[in-house]
């Protein structure tokens, strides 16, 4: 499965580079969301593709209405992670699609066509990134970790996001090595997974978010929580805490400061 998964993956990200250095029309969902017919585009030839080859698994997708889609054999697409990045012309975006059996991950692809990074896992199995293994960081000390964090749409409408986004940052900074915002969730983990960062958290993300980061991340050697250090849950956890493991409690102390 996960070889012709990644060869239709693949595809669909001739259609996003193809719209990456194209002109875009934006459409606004809510005051910060974007999406762009490419976000349609790529999503749409994923859902026909593993309708077709996986009937077996039902499909969850950003763009798409999943009312009445009981998660559970579940493949979960993301088909433009970081749609800001990509109408701005920031590299860092990806199409991230999670598979999912009896709600457990199995299979996760990030694919980023414009560096041409792909990244994978199979439950297991471990991590790659264009058929090199992945490790986490070996740092033990928070005060020389790199992170990364994002900000939520919801911070140009909700003020007790906001506010706890910047408390957050303000306890945070001065403690690691430095903080980054990239602006997409699923390279994030994966860059945690390959030991660029250290930890990573996050507010308000969706499962297709993250369906696939965590599993790399996990396969990478990581550890993943909510912010209680509890086991994180797609569908309901308001923050998401992914670490190298050994910054894991430090990291959760200070972000419940």
């Amino acid at each position: 499965m996960k070889k012709e998964l990644i060869k239709i993956i693949k595809k669909a990200g001739k259609i996003l580079k193809k719209g990456y250095y194209s002109n875009k029309d934006v459409t606004f969902k809510a005051k910060k969301d974007l999406v762009t017919k490419y976000d349609v585009a790529v999503e749409n030839y994923l859902k026909a593709k593993f309708t077709k080859k996986f009937k077996e698994f039902n499909i969850i997708a950003e763009e798409s209405d999943n009312a009445n889609i009981e998660f559970n054999d579940s493949i979960i697409i993301d088909p433009i992670d970081g749609t800001t990045n990509f109408v701005n012309g920031v590299p860092h975006t990806a199409i991230s699609v999670g598979v999912y059996k009896d709600k457990k991950p199995y299979l996760a692809i990030v694919y980023n066509p414009i560096l041409d990074e792909l990244y994978e896992a199979k439950i297991g199995k471990g991590a790659f990134l264009n058929g090199k293994q992945l490790k986490v960081s070996d740092e033990t000390e928070l005060q020389k970790a790199l992170l990364a964090t994002g900000f939520p749409y919801t911070s140009g409408s909700n003020e007790d996001d906001l506010n706890d986004v910047v408390k957050k940052i303000k306890d945070i900074l001065p403690l690691c090595q430095d903080l980054r915002r990239l602006g997409s969730a699923s390279i994030d983990l994966c860059l945690v997974a390959r030991g660029t960062f250290e930890g990573y958290y996050e507010m308000n993300l969706k499962p297709w978010d993250v369906s696939a980061g965590v599993l790399i991340l996990s396969e990478a050697g990581g550890k993943i929580t909510n912010i209680n250090g509890d086991e994180y849950n797609l569908f309901e956890d308001k923050y998401i805490v992914a670490t190298n493991g050994k910054i894991h409690d430090e990291l959760i102390k200070n972000l419940n400061l």
